[in-house]
């Protein structure tokens, strides 16, 4: 018999992902033959704009499949600075960016690059899955803040303030949220960003991967712009990923100081090495080229929540808040804790109530604990209009059966 391989203390503090667990799992029962719809993937069902797609095929065409150097080529870099000037008018060089396979590498080498035993790591709730995780990993501890639908599931400059200790190391914002599609203003980022100028040792991770992905107007600001004497020691994350449907394509993005910057990059060199070459030059068409089907496709994101929202708010027990951005929703289900399904499953949770909802209606959501801050669920509206309208009408018929 094989002997039993002792795993880290490290892997042992980190939970699998539940979003990608919920996906696996929908994609399970569609194999199977089973009419489930899944709202769980934070993935736009869009594909990749076709000059982005010609991009790559040429640079396969023109032999541009060799190692580049391990944080991204000149051309890419050059093209992500040019982005951070026209949308968000900041200034970087190209040794002050890092191009990653993908964002969650970006954000974990980061951790990686600077967390030691006891730092601690500020996080507002409800949060992307991976954050603390990866904090964990990295050594550090995960310091949550709750922001419910009182403060619209935003950061309050007071209670950062709270949360701020000599041992905090970073604080990660993410706007527009995942899970929350919360955005912040001007203003509100002007507030954050007085308390963190109290406390120069605070580092900000903002993850601005939902940029482009907003509504109703609204005007998008990422905090180095906000104030610029937190330059220094901020690192402003985005991607490729969402607004330009390059999900699988794995291209993540980041621009700071360049001594967090050079760190990022050596550790790649022990790591993952480079970045997909042909996702690369893919990635300086998405940034360089034609964006004009944003504005097309946010249209279509902007009906998909409206509809999303009126309906779940028409759902006995549920209530759901009207997002800014990204492309999810974040409904409360404290109104239907306590009863029971048709099933006979008692809803005590909202894992209780995702699971009963998965198994009796066959609709995938993300249960709000994943994300610290219950009783809640995420759905994803990234998905065609017929496909949310069949699972609303699921949902309503679910909530309304609940005794």
């Amino acid at each position: 018999m094989a002997a039993d391989i002792e795993l880290s203390h490290a892997v042992q503090r980190v939970q699998p992902s539940a979003t990608l667990a919920v996906t696996a799992k929908a994609g399970e029962m569609k194999r199977a033959g089973i009419d489930v719809i899944g709202l769980g993937a934070g993935e736009p069902d869009f594909d990749t704009p076709d000059h982005i797609k010609e991009a790559a095929i040429k640079a396969i065409h023109d032999g541009k499949t060799k190692y580049t150097p391990a944080d991204g080529i000149p051309e890419l870099k050059e093209a992500i600075c040019a982005k951070f000037k026209r949308d968000n008018g900041l200034d970087y060089k190209p040794s002050q960016v890092n191009v990653s396979p993908g964002g969650k590498p970006v954000i974990f080498n980061a951790f990686m690059a600077t967390l030691n035993p006891g730092d601690e790591v500020i996080v507002p709730a409800p949060y992307w899955v991976s954050y603390p995780d990866m904090a964990r990993l990295a050594g550090g501890d995960p310091v949550f803040v709750k922001c419910g639908p009182n403060s619209n599931y935003k950061l309050s400059p007071d209670a950062l303030e709270r949360a701020i200790t000599p041992k905090t190391k970073w604080l990660v914002l993410n706007s527009p949220s995942n899970p929350t599609g919360a955005a912040y203003t001007k203003a509100e980022l002007r507030a954050l960003a007085d308390v963190l100028l109290k406390h120069p040792h605070v580092w900000i991770l903002t993850d601005d991967m939902y940029e482009h992905l907003v509504y109703d107007n609204f005007d998008y600001w990422t905090i180095a712009q906000v104030e610029p004497g937190l330059y220094d020691r901020t690192l402003t994350m985005n991607g490729v990923s969402k607004a330009y449907a390059m999900t699988g394509w794995r291209i993540g993005y980041a621009a700071g100081p360049e001594k967090l910057i050079n760190t990022m990059r050596k550790i790649m060199t022990q790591s993952t090495s480079n970045p997909c070459s042909i996702s690369q030059w893919a990635s300086v068409e998405a940034l360089n080229g034609d964006h004009s089907f944003l504005a097309e496709r946010n249209e279509v994101f902007k009906s998909r929540r409206d509809l999303v929202v009126k309906a779940l708010n028409a759902c006995e027990g549920l209530s759901c808040a009207t997002p800014e951005g990204a492309f999810y929703v974040y409904p409360s289900c404290a109104g239907v804790i306590g009863k029971t399904s048709p099933g006979g499953v008692v809803i005590n949770s909202d894992k209780d109530f995702a699971s009963a909802l998965l198994e009796e209606e066959k609709v995938a959501v993300v249960f709000g604990e994943a994300f610290g801050l219950s009783p809640a669920f995420r759905i994803s509206y990234a998905t065609s209009t017929e496909a949310l309208q069949e699972a609303m009408t699921r949902i309503e018929r679910f909530c309304g059966s609940l005794k």
